[in-house]
């Protein structure tokens, strides 16, 4: 503490272009704490496609739950999610939007998802180098299955890394939530199972009275390639089920 404390005080983290003495971008590393403060978000693939669960943190009564978006569409056949600020999400989700119309348009065909990936990484690696501008304060999950049927899974961060996941979550609570998903995950489970498994691991990390007004659920499946949101009701039955 002492040591981020220096720091500030010499100036090390009022450029983004400035690196500390030990190699640091330290306002890449404020971005990433700020996306471990979002709300949580899971990602998993199954034998039947891959699903993105989120918690939407609803925070007061008066809030419509249905008005709180945190699972967007990109393409019919890919989706994503974010913790973090979701603003800077919708700017990355809107252009990823686009690049797949454009590819779609250009040559006919569905954008595949690592393209899609790639190309948000490539805009959030400029703002991590780019004097004037400040690194994305959101990690993004973006699932989808492309023309040969097998579900992908891929997290980016604010330096614009990305890796391909199994499963993996983001946000409050990721590393229990981790935890929890390295033990009972299985690549065998159908898209309900894999549901169940984000629900269950989402609960244990955040709160037993987790209600079904706070999920939001969406998933890709490999038979039809096509992105669908889960309804209201049938989540409220998959959290039942958790819970007894």
């Amino acid at each position: 503490m002492q040591t981020n404390m220096s720091y500030q005080v010499m100036g090390y983290d009022r450029a983004i272009t400035m690196f500390s003495p030990d190699g640091r971008l330290l306002q890449v590393e404020y971005a990433k704490k700020t996306v471990r403060q979002g709300s949580s978000a899971i990602g998993i693939t199954c034998k039947e496609g891959v699903v993105l669960l989120t918690d939407r943190r609803i925070v007061s009564n008066l809030i419509v739950p249905e008005a709180v978006e945190k699972i967007f569409q990109i393409d019919e056949h890919i989706g994503a999610t974010g913790a973090g600020i979701l603003s800077d999400a919708r700017v990355l989700v809107e252009r990823a939007q686009v690049k797949a119309q454009q590819h779609r348009f250009t040559y006919d065909t569905p954008v595949d998802v690592l393209s899609i990936v790639k190309d948000i990484c490539k805009l959030k690696q400029i703002c991590t180098q780019s004097g004037g501008l400040r690194p994305f304060g959101v990690s993004l999950l973006v699932a989808g299955v492309d023309n040969g049927g097998e579900p992908k899974l891929y997290e980016t961060d604010p330096t614009g890394i990305y890796f391909r996941y199994r499963a993996t979550a983001i946000g409050e609570g990721e590393m229990e939530i981790k935890e929890i998903l390295e033990k009972k995950y299985k690549e065998d489970m159908s898209i309900e199972e894999a549901v169940k498994l984000g629900i269950s691991a989402m609960m244990s990390a955040l709160s037993d009275k987790f209600e079904a007004e706070r999920l939001d659920c969406a998933y890709i499946g490999t038979d039809d390639k096509k992105f669908t949101r889960m309804p209201p009701e049938k989540l409220k039955s998959l959290l039942d089920q958790v819970k007894k």
